[in-house]
């Protein structure tokens, strides 16, 4: 059965699952190997559960001719999935980059949907079983796609742009993220501007940042749409930013006032505005749209506890993203501020130099009382009246219950793996 069979037979159902937990009525269950199982064995579940069809490459769990038997089932979830985005031709936003994507994304998203029907990426689902999954949740009623690309090494922006065959492209930025597979800054660079490479040789659009010169020297040869902060020769001119702590911008004599925190988050809006113009949504809904727009999953959020007001940024870390979150909170006009920062995973060999730049850029900062938790914090515990370390989250635990915050500012970040959320049952 070649792509176009099985993509006639994919038409007939209502949505795409690899997890036998989540079968929907008249779905297509596609049986991925994972590291620690085989989900070919799950294939006669997921009929007996409502699938009308199963994808699988062993042939010893085939069943009745709802069984598709293939060479590689994740291959062909891929393939599908190309075939499908070619077969919908509608246009597509991805969007890359080290910091802020999914916030990105979801204001995209906000703003685009009050004019079309749109559709992006669900969560994180941004590698190479989520961007295919997200391209087949696209559909005929679909009127814009924005497919968010995460990666951890080289070429896995080039397979995915493959894959999606994006029309625009966005990269939120260049970071510290994921050195110890891209080998480094520059592999993080080199691995990103992939995209890059992906719309110039198909004649495709940007938008760039005139704000970051990075982003100007890599897309010079690109079709570009331009926005950026006092840039007047860009497409979109932003008059002004601000943030204390919520952010603020002010463009074509309106202010949007947002629920997202930090001077950081306003690339990211002025991003969604700029997109929002070129897709000719109003200025009006695009305001709306900002100030309509509430952060979850531990992203930027705001949240009040006892007399606390608390910056919770746990979702994710890395030395870029740790460094703007402190820079905003050092120049945020409050009294009595905390910072509760947890180990930045997946460095490397520049782990040990990274984590101890951010315990430098607090050294003299005697306003704010720093808490730093996990083994790698610790390996650069400097003696300070203002500085605690912690080796094990339960060590900063236990050391919390003869601490009474009253009336402070508290910044918590940290990587996804030390979940400081826990934080806030100790508040």
């Amino acid at each position: 059965m070649d792509i176009k069979d099985i993509h006639q037979l994919f038409l007939k159902c209502h949505s795409v699952s690899i997890d036998t937990r989540k079968i929907a009525e008249g779905c297509l269950f596609v049986a991925i190997k994972g590291d620690r199982f085989d989900a070919n064995t799950f294939a006669v579940e997921a009929l007996s559960k409502g699938a009308s069809y199963v994808i699988i490459d062993d042939a010893d769990y085939y069943r009745d001719d709802r069984t598709i038997v293939v060479e590689d089932s994740l291959e062909t979830l891929q393939e599908l999935a190309r075939f499908h985005r070619q077969y919908l031709n509608l246009p597509i936003i991805a969007l890359t980059g080290s910091n802020g994507k999914t916030t990105t994304k979801e204001l995209i998203q906000t703003v685009l949907s009050r004019k079309y029907r749109t559709k992006a990426t669900i969560g994180n689902l941004n590698n190479h079983i989520g961007v295919p999954l997200t391209l087949l949740s696209f559909d005929s009623s679909t009127e814009i796609g924005i497919v968010e690309m995460g990666a951890n090494h080289q070429k896995e922006i080039e397979f995915l742009c493959e894959i999606a065959r994006p029309d625009f492209g966005y990269v939120t930025n260049f970071g510290k993220a994921h050195l110890e597979g891209f080998g480094g800054v520059e592999g993080v660079i080199k691995g990103k501007s992939e995209m890059y490479s992906y719309l110039l040789n198909n004649n495709k659009k940007v938008f760039v940042s005139l704000d970051d010169p990075i982003q100007i020297e890599r897309t010079a040869a690109i079709t570009r749409i331009t926005f950026g902060v006092n840039q007047l020769e860009a497409n979109t001119c932003i008059d002004k930013v601000s943030a204390n702590p919520f952010v603020s911008v002010e463009f074509s004599n309106m202010t949007i006032q947002s629920h997202l925190i930090g001077l950081y988050n306003a690339n990211n809006i002025n991003a969604a505005i700029a997109i929002g113009r070129y897709f000719d949504v109003s200025n009006d809904d695009i305001k709306q749209a900002i100030e309509n727009y509430i952060p979850e999953n531990n992203r930027s959020q705001l949240v009040h506890k006892n007399s606390n007001e608390i910056i919770l940024d746990a979702y994710n870390a890395n030395p870029s993203s740790m460094k703007v979150a402190i820079e905003n909170f050092i120049q945020l006009e409050k009294e009595n501020k905390v910072a509760i920062l947890g180990d930045m995973f997946e460095l490397g060999h520049e782990s040990a130099a990274e984590h101890k730049a951010i315990v430098d850029m607090l050294l003299n900062i005697e306003n704010i009382e720093c808490f730093f938790i996990g083994k790698d914090f610790f390996g650069n515990s400097i003696v300070k009246k203002h500085f605690h370390f912690h080796n094990t989250f339960e060590s900063f635990a236990n050391a919390l219950k003869n601490v009474a915050f009253k009336d402070n500012m508290i910044l918590i970040k940290g990587s996804r793996g030390m979940a400081l959320e826990r934080t806030l049952e100790l508040i």
